[in-house]
This record gives C-alpha cells, structure tokens and sequence, in this order.
C-alpha cells in the first residue's frame, strides 16, 4: 500500500504502540487522525507528530461506545479526508491484576468485548463500505499471542483478540473482490503502560520498543498487496531490520 497522502485513522492512539505507529504513518506522508480517550495525552502525541512535520489531528473518543462509530468516522473524515487506512489498535485488558475467569465480573467482560471486538467492528462497518465504493483501502487488526494461547488470568482479552482474529478472516472472506483488504498484526511484548499494567513484575529491558515495533507495522502495511489478506502476522517475524526513511 502507497501511504503517502492516505488518510490514516489510529485507534488508541495516544501512548505505547498507537503513538509509534501515529508518528511513522506520518513519516511515511500520511495524514493521521489519532483516537483515544484521554484528551490531553491525545493533544500531545498529535502535537508531537506535527512538530515533526506531520499531519496529524487529536480525536478524543471512545471506541467502546456504540453511539461514537459514525461520529468518529465521520469527524476523521472531516479532518484528513476519507479514511484509506484504519488501524484497531485500542485495547482494554479489564480489571487488574487480572483475574480467573472465575472472578471476572459478566459486566468486566462485556466492557473489554466491548472496546477490543465491538468497536471494531462497529467502526469497519461505517469505513469498509466507503473504501469499497473507492475500490481500496485497509483495515489493521492489532492483535496478541493470547489469542492463540490460553493464558491463566488473561481470559477476558484473551477471548476478545482471538474474536479479533477470526472477525479480520470472516470481513476478508465477504469482502474478497472489493479491493478493501484485511491485516492482523501480534506485535509481540512491549515496553508499555498496558504491558506493566499486566505484568508488573516483567523487566522492561526484555521487552520491544514501541516505536521499533510500529517501524515493522509500517513496513508491513506498505508490503501489504504482498500479504494474503487477513494473513495473521507477527511482528518479530516480519523481515524488516531497518528503520523506516520518511517518504520522500
């Protein structure tokens, strides 16, 4: 996918992995609209990007809320024009410390369906058609090595990523022919609040950089008429060792 002069829509895009992937989309000549609840952090990561020279635009919102997907896709729209790339990367975890599924409240494991699935869902529903009608466009599932593993104590995210997963294969397998086209990445363990919030105890050396991390993304969504659509795609795994130049 050429990402110069796309319109780029980041959920969470805030701190961690939605930051980093905010900042190299921008590299790239993308113009970037960034969606998280947290306004001032928002703000700042929006800002930052600009700093740099690029285009990118703060969107408060929740993904989690089921009256916000025509808005904030709309309000996207507005700002950078028609979205050509959308990247689900907000994510919730629950309650922590994590709990058994056992002690996991029916009300916790609604709201983490609700912001990892969910709203997903909701918002490619809103953008696919649109990209369909312009015969292109992407849609990037951010994903986790708990979707295919069953980890103690991580049953509510766990099930909503494997959800992820299989809901990227079933848009692909509908949507095969329309040139809208299907990526889940694993990014792998990283260096972020959501990590520490996990697992506390983990060494942050031992973990990725984030900003590493969205460099492999990127390549990754520019090599992407080379991936089958709705491939599930590890980011350590994926061949790119250099860092990313800006789009000339």
């Amino acid at each position: 996918m050429n990402i110069r002069g796309t319109s780029a829509l980041v959920t969470g895009g805030s701190r961690g992995l939605g930051a980093a992937l905010g900042r190299a989309l921008a590299r790239q000549g993308a113009r970037v609209v960034l969606v998280a609840r947290e306004e001032a952090d928002l703000e700042r990561t929006a800002a930052a990007i600009r700093g740099e020279g690029g285009l990118a635009w703060a969107l408060p919102g929740d993904v989690g809320d089921k009256e916000q997907a025509q808005y904030l896709a709309g309000a996207a729209a507005a700002l950078a024009g028609p979205v050509d790339l959308l990247v689900h990367n907000a994510s919730t975890l629950g309650p922590t410390p994590l709990r058994l599924l056992l002690d996991t409240d029916c009300e916790d494991l609604e709201r983490v369906l609700a912001v990892n699935l969910v709203g997903p869902f909701r918002l490619t529903k809103v953008v696919a058609g649109a990209m369909a009608v312009r015969g292109e466009g992407l849609v990037v599932h951010v994903t986790s090595d708990a979707s295919v593993n069953a980890y103690a104590r991580w049953g509510a995210y766990g099930v909503s990523k494997a959800a992820l997963d299989h809901l990227a294969r079933i848009w692909a397998a509908e949507m095969e022919g329309t040139g809208v086209r299907f990526l889940t990445v694993d990014p792998g363990e990283m260096d972020t609040r959501m990590h520490s919030l996990a697992m506390p105890e983990a060494d942050p050396a031992s973990l990725a950089d984030p900003a590493a991390v969205a460099d492999r993304v990127v390549s990754m969504i520019l090599g992407s008429a080379e991936i089958a659509s709705a491939a599930r795609v590890e980011a350590a795994a994926w061949p790119g060792e250099r860092p990313l130049r800006a789009a000339s």
